[in-house]
């Protein structure tokens, strides 16, 4: 049976919703191949363009999420802009932050997701989700890429390159930021049930399937700013390298638990804690579960789901009287205004 809750609920997201106001968006995917060929990407691009059509429906399903309104494999709008890489969590893929690529690009910026092998939709392969370490590599290679060729998405304006991670995302961009992970730091045991399966599949359990390569330094001096959003898992992050960490760090959390699924905000709450205080910024939103970072529901979206998965229509739950639309405003406003704040346009 298909689900659509996964370990330490970091769902597969299907979709987005339509950008901010502003310049029209473009897409397209792009490969990168690995010379050994052990660890292929896939990515998808948003960018802005001068085109103005067709315009086409992105990322969207069928009676359960929207899709976003974009060209196709459009030329890049003229000039320079800012570049964001977004990182899915555990299980899920580049849709995950449609609809917050959707609002970065439509306000002039490129931004680059991969499927990150073995822990996405359509590679889950053991032996590649107990490499970790690859996932902070992915988005170095992604940024690579897109550097390499300015005619993917038009030239990245120097300076303003950041990176924003949604779970396992979020632990993805904060080794990027710097953190070193000893999973010897994780408690030996763990609840509830879906967390110690993640954290078996991740090959965290017991120390780490490899701990000096998860240990080593990821760091990638030409990101400058990240963004955590209800980032696990966090805890394995040593004290010593985030308090080392040296560019601005935005770190939003979900503030409602979902029953049955581990509670993430004790990551956040420690990322925070041990971050530089005066280059972080945290924000927990109350009425904002850990899907509510992620893409909109349309009216039938929980019975659709709970004919295809029952039980599993949580995923469209948020946490109190404000719709998701409201919280991916408030989130995109979060988000915006801390990258102009700590990346100004020159």
């Amino acid at each position: 049976m298909r689900r659509f809750s996964f370990l330490l609920a970091l769902a597969v997201c299907l979709a987005g919703h339509a950008a901010l106001a502003g310049e029209p968006i473009a897409t397209k995917v792009f490969n990168i191949p690995d010379p050994g060929g052990k660890r292929p990407l896939q990515a998808r691009l948003w960018y802005p363009t001068a085109a103005s059509g067709p315009v086409t429906m992105v990322g969207g399903r069928d009676g359960i999420f929207p899709g976003i309104q974009v060209v196709e494999n459009a030329r890049p709008a003229a000039g320079s802009h800012p570049l964001v890489l977004l990182s899915h969590g555990f299980g899920g893929n580049w849709r995950n932050l449609n609809w917050l690529a959707a609002d970065l690009a439509g306000q002039g910026y490129i931004v680059a997701a991969p499927d990150h092998p073995g822990t996405t939709t359509f590679d889950k392969r053991p032996e590649q989700a107990v490499r970790l370490w690859e996932r902070p590599r992915d988005l170095s290679r992604v940024l690579d890429a897109v550097s390499a060729a300015p005619g993917l998405a038009g030239p990245i304006e120097a300076g303003r390159i950041a990176a924003i991670g949604h779970s396992l995302g979020g632990w993805t961009v904060m080794a990027l930021a710097g953190g070193r992970y000893d999973a010897g730091r994780l408690p030996a045991l763990c609840s509830p049930a879906p967390l110690c399966e993640a954290l078996t599949a991740l090959g965290l359990r017991d120390g780490g399937a490899d701990r000096a390569r998860l240990g080593a330094d990821l760091r990638d001096s030409r990101i400058g700013a990240v963004v955590s959003l209800d980032l696990g898992p966090a805890l394995g992050f040593t004290p010593e390298s985030l308090a080392d960490v040296r560019i601005p760090v935005l770190v939003l959390a979900a503030g409602t638990p979902v029953p049955g699924i581990a509670a993430l905000q004790q990551d956040s709450d420690y990322l925070a804690k041990a971050l530089p205080q005066t280059t972080t910024r945290y924000l927990p939103i109350p009425d904002a579960t850990h899907f509510s970072f992620m893409q909109l529901c349309l009216p039938g979206a929980p019975a659709a789901i709970e004919r295809i998965a029952p039980g599993e229509s949580f995923v469209c739950r948020d946490g109190g009287t404000r719709d998701r639309t409201a919280l991916h405003r408030q989130i995109g406003d979060e988000i915006l205004a801390f990258l102009a704040r700590v990346q100004p346009s020159r």
